[in-house]
C-alpha cells in the first residue's frame, strides 16, 4: 500500500504541474507534508534546499529522496518513476500536436496565463518557509540570512549552493 501512496504522491503533481519542477514543488509539498504527513514542513524545506544544490531537475531529486525515506530503495524508484512517467507519456502522446501548434497564439496565451499562477504558488511556499524560519530561529537571524543571501546572489553572483553551505555553517555555530 505504501508504494501506491508514494506513486500517487508524485504522479499527481507530475500530471497537473505545468512548468516543470519548480511548479510541481508546492504540489509535492502538499502531498508529502499535508496529505500523507511523511515529512514536516521544516524537513521538506531542508530536503528542497539540499536538492537545489545538486545538479539536475529538482522534482526528480526530491522524489527519489522522499521515496527512499518513506519506502527504501523500492520507494525511491517508485517515486522517481511516478515523477518522470507523466511527462514522458504526455510528450509521446502529444508530440505531434505540440509540433503542429507550437507557434499558435492560443498556446502562447496559455503560457502567459499559467506563469502568474506558478509564481503565486512559489510565493506561498516561500512565505511558509519564512514563517517556519521565524518560529525556529527568530526574526533577527531570518532577516540577517535573507539579506546576506540576497546580496550574495544578486550583487556578487555567488552560486546558491555556496550560500546554502555558508548558512549551514552559520547555523551550526549560532545554534549549537
Amino acid at each position: 500500500m505504501i508504494y501506491w501512496q508514494i506513486f500517487l504522491a508524485f504522479f499527481i503533481p507530475g500530471i497537473i504541474a505545468y512548468g516543470g519542477g519548480p511548479a510541481s514543488i508546492p504540489l509535492i509539498e502538499y502531498e508529502v507534508v499535508h496529505r500523507y504527513e511523511w515529512l514536516t514542513r521544516v524537513e521538506f524545506g531542508e530536503a528542497l534546499a539540499f536538492g537545489n544544490v545538486l545538479p539536475g531537475p529538482i522534482a526528480t531529486k526530491m522524489a527519489a529522496y522522499i521515496g527512499y525515506e518513506v519506502g527504501g530503495i523500492a520507494g525511491g524508484i517508485v517515486a522517481l518513476l511516478a515523477t518522470v512517467v507523466p511527462s514522458l507519456l504526455l510528450m509521446i502522446a502529444l508530440l505531434s500536436i505540440l509540433y503542429r501548434y507550437r507557434d499558435s497564439v492560443r498556446v502562447r496565451r496559455l503560457t502567459i496565463i499559467v506563469k502568474p499562477a506558478i509564481a503565486v504558488m512559489l510565493t506561498v511556499m516561500a512565505y511558509s518557509f519564512f514563517e517556519n524560519s521565524f518560529d525556529q530561529i527568530g526574526p533577527v537571524h531570518t532577516f540577517f540570512l535573507g539579506i546576506i543571501s540576497l546580496l550574495c546572489i544578486e550583487k556578487f553572483k555567488i552560486h546558491p549552493g555556496f550560500i546554502l553551505l555558508a548558512a549551514l555553517i552559520y547555523g551550526g555555530f549560532a545554534f549549537s
